[in-house]
């Protein structure tokens, strides 16, 4: 992989940003939504179905790959580009959040994570140098340096100490990253709510000298409300040059607040999971297709959408395989609400680019506000 990791940054609009991401698998444009395929695999998806709803990289989890099946295990089986059959970029997260999130009986210390895996029980120890060499074995083509993500609220020294551990791990990912030319590994700003802290993270993240840089931290239990008033300032603490990774986030109107702020990556489990439930991500707002007013509706949940949800099926037929809970109910919500997160960041990306965002922007909440279609 001789080819360089690089950022081109095409248009601004206010503080929202539109460019390319170029890796030797593939040019990534931004703003970017990035889909889960946290055990490689987008959940109810084939590969070439997320590529066609215009996704351009995918986010594997190196937690959840660790235990199951083993990175090991992957690197043998020639990398988990082709062991998920997915040829375009992968950004791999570090399995810090997951590991304080979802793991069983977990020591923290200097060195590392001490943890008993939430599947079987099995110990399983987690540092900067073993997360850098799991992303390694997978090839994952963005990696992620090891942190740690307290859960907020939390108090402000509780913060801080997470933060300034995350930075002294940051600095250790990026020796144990090495030089890997064609490979691009990003640091973590932490700092949760505080802007000083914030700003005490990024200096030194800078200092240390990344391809890219996440804002991390948020999205964990703080209200959108919250999350903004971070997001006025903390991207601008980082080096505009760079590309800029919102962690986990979410929502529509959190991603277009997000883009609106200057960020250019984010990822969210939301739209496959929701796909999942039964909910269907629409520019009208959330639509519940369980709901027994869909069961005699013969419209398609949005006429604009050209997804196969939308264009072969009718939102009776959909109440119907969800209600039977029928496997073809979760891949078509899934795929049209793919399809839906795909169409939002090309608008954006389009707007950003005409310098017409604020006019988008309004466009996109008043449609929103004005609620889904009446029923029949």
């Amino acid at each position: 992989m001789s080819q360089k990791f690089s950022f081109e940054l095409k248009a601004t609009d206010g503080r929202a940003r539109s460019g390319v991401i170029r890796t030797p698998r593939g040019d990534i444009r931004t703003p970017a939504f990035m889909p889960v395929g946290t055990a490689a695999t987008v959940k109810a998806m084939l590969p070439e179905s997320v590529r066609a709803t215009g996704a351009d990289i995918l986010l594997g989890n190196t937690y959840h790959l660790m235990l199951r099946p083993g990175a090991e295990r992957i690197a043998r089986l020639g990398g988990l580009h082709r062991f998920m059959n997915w040829q375009r970029p992968i950004l791999t997260d570090s399995g810090g959040f997951q590991v304080m999130s979802l793991a069983e009986l977990r020591k923290l210390t200097e060195e590392g994570v001490t943890f008993r895996s939430h599947i079987d029980g099995s110990r399983h120890t987690l540092t900067p140098e073993r997360s850098m060499e799991i992303q390694k074995l997978l090839g994952s083509d963005i990696v992620m340096c090891f942190d740690e993500c307290p859960a907020l609220p939390a108090p402000e020294e509780e913060v801080a100490r997470a933060m300034r551990l995350s930075m002294r791990w940051a600095k250790r990912s990026k020796e144990a990253f090495g030089e890997r030319p064609g490979h691009a590994l990003f640091g973590i700003q932490q700092g949760g709510v505080s802007r000083e802290l914030r700003a005490e993270s990024a200096e030194k993240l800078i200092e240390i000298g990344f391809d890219g840089y996440a804002i991390g931290g948020l999205a964990v239990g703080e209200g959108q409300e919250a999350m903004f008033g971070v997001l006025d300032y903390a991207p601008e603490m980082l080096p505009a040059e760079k590309p800029r990774y919102l962690m986990g986030v979410g929502k529509p109107d959190d991603i277009v607040g997000a883009v609106k702020r200057g960020v250019d990556m984010m990822d969210c489990v939301l739209p496959s999971r929701s796909g999942r439930t039964g909910q269907a991500f629409t520019r009208r707002g959330v639509v519940n297709i369980k709901n027994a007013r869909h069961q005699d509706d013969p419209r398609p949940l949005d006429e604009e959408c050209t997804c196969p949800a939308c264009t072969g099926y009718s939102r009776a037929y959909l109440h119907h395989v969800f209600r039977a809970r029928e496997i073809i109910s979760s891949m078509l919500l899934t795929w049209h609400n793919l399809h839906y997160y795909q169409e939002l960041m090309a608008g954006m990306r389009r707007a950003i680019a005409e310098g017409r965002f604020a006019e988008w922007e309004a466009q996109f909440h008043a449609l929103r506000a004005e609620g889904d279609i009446a029923p029949l």
